[in-house]
């Protein structure tokens, strides 16, 4: 028996006497209790029973009982024996009978690891029910850790954010001594911790590798002072190659132990067990919270980082319960107990509620304080360190984390089929063994949803419901972690993460990552949810704000006034919750799928002449939207059997109310356009109508003839009567009162019924024209009409949380409350729950219009003289006030002038400031709520910013900061709804362009949004927005309408109703041209366009992270090499990559297209010339401007690594970047506005375009488009003419110019470029010494390599040469006129440019082929020579054309066709006695004599075709697509680095240098070429008189190339003769020529 705790008293077994048993039953090996001796230190009994002093009784119990006794009872049920032939079944099973034996398997898991894991320092995983997943004690294992010889690990992870910050990652790691993470070194108890140090150490250095300055934009070799000591061997694994051997060899060994089979570092090694509690007696509501806690070993420590991984620990310590909840759950199945396991599941459905508000504490909000993650810096810093060792262990994902895996397996997943499901599975099999143990005993045995849904037991069933939304449904976990990473990730990829931990190594550059990352979420959420909802057809956000969300049946019991208006416009509505098993909390909300009431069912109805057919069933065939319903309703009673519809269902849950376009279009059509009134709907300016479809059909059916009714709704054939009305949608009302029961009884609604008069159009002389809204007319009507309340049947209902909007962990905290009218509603809630539970202080501000409206006056007066609440009212249009009398504790009335509630907030300002201000500036940082309409909550704010200047500070700046700092501590809670107003069709037309130039990029500059057709500015609604500005900005200046549906927007009324506030215009349609051409360039352009305006706001997030955080720059006063990290790549990224979606791709097809125009219609004249747009892109590129700031952008990555040498010119480097960020935008800006002016040309084509002058407005469109190309290529090279006046190097500026002078004098010295500058090379013929040669730097001298190397080279590239298809090259040999060679050097340049910036452009490749060519003729003339020099083998018979021959190519050879360009479109009842009232001055349907007849079917409206998907065929001899493929070389070459070196002789691919023949292809394959540009006339003179040969043969291939159109050497020539090349290569892909 293992030592325990004593059941009785608690103490440990070991240090109790026999005598010291309160029930004296002591035995020889302990405890005698039986049924105590199977379990382990646990705060319960293997059976659910708790193990304090009231436990005895049933201990003693439960031993006398056999297992006969537990699993049969009693004899079975004559009803059940009788008849029956086989008894077998009655028997239990043998599983059953095992688990009496031995208690349940979960619960034998956690016995072993619980009574294991201390003496073994968890090495099986942390896994215990008083700590779940977490470890007891955080500090353990690092202590345990710094008492060993591996504290030198958990030393330098702790230093790790200096170290990082001062460029000094890989010195340090390289300085550790080696330490074996042997056992007689590292103990058992240290072992998590040395895991997580030394899994730090490997993917940081990694990261240091791949991110050392060298990796973006670099003109000389890298220093390789890291090269080699790594101590790489043979038998290295994959996954610590690279990584010195101070830290691989302990890593391995400490993987081993801990039962790794590969070295990694996972998930939850740095976040669950990297963690430090702030303050230990800060346990409730439990100790590990974000708030409590800092990562124990940062490595950037920056908030991002911290806050990902803090929210994944406290998620796990918020699910500490959680582990021992699910085996009881398990018990109480074995034990087929429904009670016991119905208030298990309660509890756990409490524990994952908790879930989404952990993971909403990672805030994008930047007003957010310590809980603001920027996307941008974590993106570009910690996703890339977190990146795995390699492909074969598992990634840093959450999904690793055993919290999900765990509830996977307990709600009984089943499919894993998605990728996100089969990595789950990959990521499982990595979990510690006790984690795995565990989940394996929860998945095969006893399967609780399996009992449940077998049980007749209605709350059990309703509490597991509750459970599947709160984890796996919309509003649940899964669904706010589906959106909230869609936002998230949109920015990360925008700004320049190329990879997802998910899928290591693949680049989302494929395709829109977060769109992709949301379908893989939706995919796997479909997967959990399959079990319980069967095959989800639809994606799952479109099921949010449908139906889907109403999960649960409730009928209402009672409807009650709760104020003295005599209109009684507002009610309590009280629903029945017995039997469903329905939860919430206060702040929760229930939406309610409303019913038409019976007066507007029975308009319809008499119109339609359905009066009678109420019960008769309607086929849903063609509307499978009402398919899916009755589905639902099924699933909802919890019966397999589908039930029909019928004319009841469709009328009284139909949308009928209020008139949409749509709606009305769809009677216009069906009638044939002969109802008048549907005609004046349509001429209707706004919309929607207001009005209902009963009032539209009973002034039509007067209006049309009997006989064009009857065809139009056919009695006989109801199939248009779904297709016609649509399904309602459900509405949320806030929940208004607190039950602290189990599962509460009833539940309230406070409803304020909506009245609104209809449209003229519908108006009928002597009828009232007052209507209700939809679901607040029917939940709280009106008595003065007539309501059947007989046949009431329970509404479909479903609870939602917002995340937003929730009490205080703390009872004690102060809370204000602010409402208006009948946003009192949630605050009801709340009062009961503080009141209950609480001690703090709660203040309510009221404001209504008058005294009669004052809602639940009596119960407020109950609560106010107990003294539990403060009353402050405000009444807009009555001099009745009330007065809150805090001396006798009561509201007095006193006759006061009319107010609004901000006059209230202003006499209590005081009590206002002190709650609002935070408790570190002296306030009471209490929490405030408001909630109700925009109008209500613009007069709250103002109230409060008033009364903090008032009592507080002495500018209004400081009250907003003040109010800031209580939003950034998530101390605002808002609730702001609006009513949605109607749209006008008259409202202005927003053109793409002028949308396009409202991005908001720029402070005080208006943000405007597109959505369905719609344009909204929704500058003043980015305070109130959950994100803040970040996540707008993205979508800023674009049609979002596909994220807005995405994001379920569209289908949420509480945003649509909002966003009306903004409305400013429609957004303009795409023009109906009568030219496919012309329809084709439009959509090119339009794409181009929005390229440029998401470059443009991206770019500006990158720029606004970089350039207003200090902390980017600055670490504890020392300047920050994080910072010069991030500059050196996001201004390498945007030269090599960034510009390339603006003057890549995109431009050369906007290029082809507008040329071959413009060629078409001139007929192919011979004297049709286009500007050389690509040439002038690729001059730029090349031009010497362009490398001069090439080089100060490779000076800057010099210093990442170098914080010596960059603390010399700290000045230098902020005033640069902050010069080159700015004309960074400003380049962007001009950019957008001539893609804009060339936007607005095709307006006004449309507004000439008659369909007569087809050909001129193609010519005029065409022609004007180019031109706006080439004064865009033109900026460029203004662009790099601004940045090449730019320079870092500005020693006056800095704090000590003489040192820095030195400074940069002696770094030339120590690399030894100033002696190469100082010394002239001269040639001396009458020397005889071979020593005598021009000066050499000494690190060039010591990577020489032997001739053996040079001739291995040389072959390798021949080899290769022939192994892979060699670039051919274009000759032009047909005529010379200039326009002819001109276009055989666009033929180059009409190429796709290549995502890989190690793909060289057409022009290098050419070179490539001629110098390989030149080195095949030398080495087939010097063969003999080369043999007896390099003593190797020699290569007869093998020479360059000898290849192309072998390989079909040659100077003549036919090239493969031009494959076609891509499209720019792919794409009957038993009878009741009707509840319908009786009218008799209803207009109903007058049958005609064909009303028999059947009409034909309802078309389905057709959309307009398809433009055309064919394009012309391009000559091949105009153009030629062509491709290149250069492998690098796969031999192995003994050479120490030189000026010439292997590819393999690093470790990793480096990113190409501007000299690099990855980059250059003017080097044979498989080679670097490292060198230098220079910037000085000295140093040029050394290169051009090194370079001499090769410029003469560079420019007689050149003029190969291009003939006689320009003379001598061109611009890119003479840049690349200096060693400059450009920085983003236009790139064709060359194919040679054959089979």
């Amino acid at each position: 028996m293992s030592v325990i705790s004593c059941p009785m008293g608690g103490s440990d077994g070991r240090s109790r006497s026999s005598s010291a048993c309160p029930a004296g039953r002591m035995g020889p090996r302990g405890c005698a209790f039986a049924a105590y001796q199977m379990t382990a230190p646990s705060s319960y009994t293997p059976y659910g029973t708790p193990q304090d002093a009231q436990s005895e009784s049933y201990l003693r119990a439960r031993e006398r009982k056999t297992i006969n006794e537990l699993l049969l009872p009693e004899a079975p049920a004559k009803e059940i024996t009788k008849g029956l032939k086989n008894a077998d079944g009655l028997n239990p099973m043998d599983t059953d009978v095992l688990a009496m034996a031995l208690g349940a398997p979960a619960r034998r898991v956690l016995q072993r690891a619980m009574e294991l894991g201390p003496l073994t320092g968890w090495k099986d995983g942390y896994l215990s029910s008083e700590h779940g997943f977490c470890p007891p004690d955080p500090s353990a294992a690092p202590v345990a850790l710094s008492m060993s010889a591996g504290r030198v690990w958990s030393d330098l992870c702790e230093r790790m954010p200096g170290i990082v910050a001062r460029g000094k990652v890989r010195e340090s790691i390289l300085a550790l001594p080696l330490v074996y993470g042997t056992p007689d070194v590292i103990p058992d108890q240290a072992l998590w911790a040395a895991t997580v140090c030394l899994g730090i150490l490997a993917s940081i250095y990694r990261y240091e590798e791949a991110n050392d300055g060298s990796e973006g934009i670099s003109v000389t070799a890298p220093a390789g002072a890291f090269r080699n000591l790594t101590g790489d061997a043979d038998d290295e694994e994959e996954e610590t190659k690279g990584i010195p051997r101070n830290v691989a060899i302990p890593l391995r060994q400490i993987c081993t132990r801990m039962g790794r089979v590969l070295p990694h570092l996972t998930q939850f090694d740095v976040s669950i067990y990297n963690y430090k509690i702030r303050d230990h007696t800060s346990i409730h509501p439990y100790l590990p919270r974000c708030e409590n806690m800092d990562l124990r070993w940062p490595v950037f420590n920056d908030r991002g980082e911290a806050m990902f991984l803090l929210c994944m620990a406290e998620s796990h310590g918020c699910f500490i319960p959680g582990v021992e909840i699910i085996a009881r759950c398990q018990e109480f199945v074995m034990l087929k107990d429904e009670e016991g396991l119905l208030q298990e599941l309660v509890k756990l459905k409490e524990v994952v509620d908790q879930l989404p508000h952990v993971f909403h504490k990672i805030s994008v909000n930047p007003n957010s304080g310590e809980n603001f993650a920027n996307p941008v810096e974590w993106g570009q810093r910690y996703a890339k360190f977190s990146a795995p060792l390699s492909r074969r262990v598992p990634a840093l994902s959450g999904l690793a984390l055993p919290l999900f895996l765990l509830m996977d397996a307990f709600m009984g997943r089943t499919k894993y089929d998605s990728f996100l499901g089969l990595e789950a599975l990959h990521l499982r099999a990595w979990l510690p063994m006790n984690i795995r143990a565990f989940i394996a005993a929860v998945e095969y045995n006893y399967k609780v949803p399996e009992f449940v849904q077998a049980s007749n037991n209605a709350r059990l069933k309703g509490v597991l419901e509750g459970l599947v939304e709160s984890y796996m449904g919309e509003r649940g976990w899964m669904g706010t972690h589906r959106y909230k990473v869609y936002g998230f990730l949109e920015v990360v990829a925008k700004t320049g993460r190329t990879e997802t931990n998910g899928n290591a190594g693949a680049g989302d550059d494929i395709g829109r990552p977060w769109e992709m990352v949301h379908k893989s979420l939706s995919e796997s959420m479909k997967e959990r949810l399959d079990p319980f909802r069967g095959a989800i057809t639809q994606q799952p956000h479109e099921m949010r704000g449908s139906f889907e969300e109403c999960r649960f049946k409730a009928p209402i019991i009672n409807r009650q006034f709760i104020d003295s208006d005599p209109s009684r416009s507002t009610g309590m509505v009280t629903f029945d919750l017995h039997n469903t098993g329905i939860t919430y909390k206060p702040g929760d909300r229930l939406a309610v799928m409303p019913l038409n009431t019976w007066n507007e069912v029975a308009k319809v109805a008499a119109a339609l002449g359905l009066d009678e057919m109420l019960d008769q069933r309607v086929p849903t065939d063609l509307a499978p939207e009402w398919t899916r319903f009755a589905k639902h309703l099924a699933s909802v009673s919890r019966t397999s059997k589908i039930p029909d519809l019928t004319v009841r269902d469709v009328l009284r849950r139909g949308h009928l109310a209020p008139l949409t376009k749509d709606l009305v279009m769809a009677f216009h059509t069906i009638l044939r356009a002969s109802s008048k009134t549907t005609l004046e709907l349509l001429a209707c300016e706004e919309w929607p109508v207001p009005g209902t479809v009963g009032d539209l059909l009973q002034c039509a059916v007067s209006q049309v003839t009997p006989a064009i009714w009857d065809q139009a709704f056919d009695l006989k054939d109801l199939s248009w009567l779904p297709k016609l009305i649509p399904i309602e949608v459900p509405r949320t009302y806030s929940i208004s009162n607190y039950s602290s029961g189990l599962l509460p009884d009833t539940i309230d609604l406070t409803v304020s019924r909506s009245d609104y008069h209809i449209s003229p159009v519908l108006q009928v002389p002597g009828q009232s024209t007052l209507r209700h809204g939809v679901s607040s007319g029917y939940l709280n009507f009106d008595l003065s009409e007539s309501h059947c309340t007989e046949d009431e049947e329970p509404l479909l209902v479903g609870v939602s949380r917002p995340l937003n909007f929730q009490l205080p962990v703390s009872v004690t905290v102060p809370i204000a409350m602010f409402a208006g009218g009948s946003g009192i509603a949630p605050f009801r809630g709340f009062w009961q729950s503080r009141t209950q539970s609480g001690y703090g202080r709660n203040i309510l501000f009221l404001g209504t219009q008058s005294r009669d409206k004052l809602l639940y006056e009596d119960e407020l007066r109950n609560y106010v003289r107990h003294d539990m609440l403060e009353v402050h009212t405000a009444f807009s249009r009555d001099r009745n006030g009330l007065i809150y009398d805090p001396v006798t504790k009561d509201l007095v009335e006193k006759e006061m002038e009319p107010r609004y509630i901000d006059t209230t907030i202003i006499e209590q300002g005081q009590t206002v400031c002190n709650l609002v201000i935070s408790k570190s500036q002296g306030g009471l940082g209490g929490y405030i709520y408001i909630c109700g309409s925009i109008s209500v909550y613009e007069t709250i704010i103002s109230g409060i910013r008033q009364a903090i200047y008032n009592n507080w500070t002495s500018t209004k700046e400081s009250a907003e900061n003040l109010l800031a700092v209580a939003f950034a501590e998530r101390r605002f809670m808002l609730d702001i709804f609006m009513s949605p107003k109607p749209i006008s069709y008259n409202s202005p037309v927003i053109t793409l362009a002028q949308l396009a130039q409202h991005t908001g990029h720029k402070e005080k500059s208006r943000m405007w949004l597109g959505v369905h057709g719609g344009v909204y500015d929704v500058t003043d609604f980015l305070p109130m927005h959950p994100g803040g500005s970040l996540i707008v900005r993205a979508s800023a200046g674009l049609d979002a309408t596909k994220t807005f549906d995405e994001l379920a927007h569209t289908s949420n009324p509480e945003v649509s109703s909002l966003l009306s506030k903004y409305f400013i215009g429609h957004l303009a349609t795409k023009p109906n041209f009568h030219s496919t051409e012309l329809s084709e360039l439009y959509d090119t352009w339009e794409i181009y366009l929005r390229t440029c305006v998401e470059s443009l706001t991206t770019l500006h997030l990158e720029v606004d992270h970089i350039m207003k955080d200090s902390k980017v720059w600055f670490q504890n006063g020392l300047f920050n090499m994080g910072g010069v990290r991030k500059f050196y790549q996001f201004q390498s990224r945007l030269m090599q990559n960034g510009f390339s979606t603006i003057f890549g791709t995109k431009m050369q097809e906007l290029h082809l297209k507008l040329s071959y125009s413009l060629a078409s219609l001139k007929h192919g004249s011979s004297n049709s010339r286009f500007p050389d747009i690509i040439g002038i892109v690729t001059r730029a590129q090349s031009s010497p401007a362009s490398a001069q700031a090439s080089n100060e952008i490779a000076q800057i990555g010099q210093f990442v690594c170098n914080s010596q040498g960059a603390q010399f010119q700290e000045n230098g480097i902020l005033r640069y970047s902050q010069a080159v960020t700015q004309l960074d935008v400003e380049f962007l800006e001009e950019i957008l506005g001539e893609v804009c002016t060339g936007m607005e040309c095709f307006e006004a084509i449309r507004r000439v375009d008659d369909g007569r002058s087809k050909q001129q407005g193609i010519l005029k469109t065409s022609a004007y488009l180019l031109t706006i190309l080439e004064r865009i290529a033109q900026r460029l090279e203004i662009f790099y003419s601004n940045l090449a006046t730019h320079t870092i190097y500005a020693p006056s500026i800095e704090a000590n110019p003489a040192r820095t002078r030195w400074n940069t004098l002696r770094r030339k010295i120590f690399d030894g470029s100033f002696f190469v500058l100082a010394n002239e090379s001269t040639f001396n013929a009458s020397s005889s010494q071979y020593e005598d040669s021009p000066y050499r730097a000494r690190r060039h001298e010591q990577q020489d390599v032997d001739f053996d190397a040079v001739i291995n080279q040389v072959r390798a590239a021949l080899s290769d040469s022939s192994e892979s298809p060699m670039p051919v090259f274009i000759h032009n040999d047909t005529a010379n006129s200039s326009d002819q060679e001109r276009r055989g050097l666009a033929a180059e340049h009409l190429s796709r440019a290549q995502p890989n910036l190690k793909s060289p452009s057409s022009f290098e490749a050419h070179e490539q082929r001629s110098a390989l060519n030149r080195m095949s003729r030398f080495m087939d003339k010097n063969t003999k020579g080369i043999n007896r020099l390099s003593q190797m083998p020699g290569l007869q018979g093998v020479s360059y054309e000898a290849i192309l021959n072998a390989y079909g190519g040659g100077k003549n050879a036919p090239l493969p066709p031009v494959p076609k360009l891509p499209t720019a479109f792919q794409n009957a009842t038993e009878s009741k006695p009707s509840p319908l009232p009786k009218d008799n001055l209803l207009h109903r349907r007058q049958h005609s004599p064909t009303s028999n007849s059947l009409i034909n079917q309802l078309g389905r409206q057709q959309t307009s075709p398809p433009l055309s998907s064919q394009r012309r065929d391009f000559s091949p001899a105009a153009f030629r697509r062509v491709q290149t493929s250069v492998d690098e070389t796969k031999r192995s070459i003994h050479s120490s680095r030189g000026s010439i070196e292997s590819d393999l002789s690093t470790s990793r691919p480096r990113r190409p240098t501007l000299l690099s023949s990855e980059s250059a292809g003017s080097i044979p394959v498989g080679l670097r070429v490292r060198g230098q540009v220079g910037s000085t006339n000295d140093g040029l003179k050394v290169m051009m008189a090194g370079m001499g040969g090769s410029r003469s043969e560079g420019g007689g291939a050149r003029s190969e190339a291009g003939g006689s159109r320009r003379r001598g050497v061109s611009d890119a020539d003479r840049g690349r003769a200096m060693g400059m090349r450009p920085l983003t290569v236009l790139t064709s892909r060359v194919r040679m020529g054959g089979n």
